[in-house]
């Protein structure tokens, strides 16, 4: 079974960063990590579902003009909300998925650090969403923590595994280290604008 929205309101209860995102070295440099595998610039509508309080949402932000973000808990989605403030095209919702997948098409999904806390039906339910929500050019970025964790349903490999035999989409990136993964899939691989490209 997924974990509750409730498990999410109490890390925040009386935490505003429960997973040190702004202080450990580690998130940080994960985070500049899955901003540099992006292969684009700019992206023109960003989801990022599980976006906590929007650590890594505000660098979406700065990479694509319209960014949505989604949370189960209603703390992190004040929060997010708060440091996304400066940019009048994100927007952060509650919901839980995959029954409140949101309308429209993206060209970017980012999935980092949450995909195993639901279980398996779940999240391919999920991915089943995402595959129908990409634009023709659209992209999924994926990056969980490797290493078992207490409660939750699957783990990151798992996680990844189902990414890849689900979304129908070729793999374009991944990057494996002792800790964590990350990948991305794509409609159109290669990623790059050929009117940037110089020959």
């Amino acid at each position: 079974m997924s974990l509750p929205a409730e498990y999410f309101d109490e890390l925040f209860a009386d935490n505003d960063d429960p997973w040190a995102f702004r202080t450990r070295w580690y998130e940080q440099r994960k985070r500049d990590l899955t901003l540099a595998a992006l292969p684009r610039q700019r992206y023109a509508r960003v989801f990022e579902p599980g976006c906590a309080n929007g650590e890594l949402s505000l660098r979406l932000a700065q990479r694509s003009d319209a960014l949505l973000c989604m949370d189960m808990s209603l703390r992190a989605v004040e929060l997010a909300t708060q440091r996304l403030s400066q940019y009048s095209r994100a927007q952060v919702i509650q919901g839980c998925l995959p029954q409140d997948w949101p309308t429209g098409q993206f060209d970017l999904i980012v999935v980092s650090e949450w995909a195993y806390y639901l279980t398996p039906d779940a999240f391919v339910a999920v991915i089943e969403r995402m595959r129908d929500s990409l634009t023709a050019d659209g992209a999924v970025l994926a990056c969980h923590w490797l290493h078992a964790i207490d409660g939750c349903p699957m783990d990151g490999r798992g996680a990844h595994d189902l990414l890849d035999s689900h979304l129908s989409l070729q793999r374009t990136l991944r990057h494996e280290e002792t800790d964590f993964l990350l990948e991305m899939w794509s409609k159109r691989p290669g990623g790059f604008d050929l009117n940037e490209r110089v020959i």
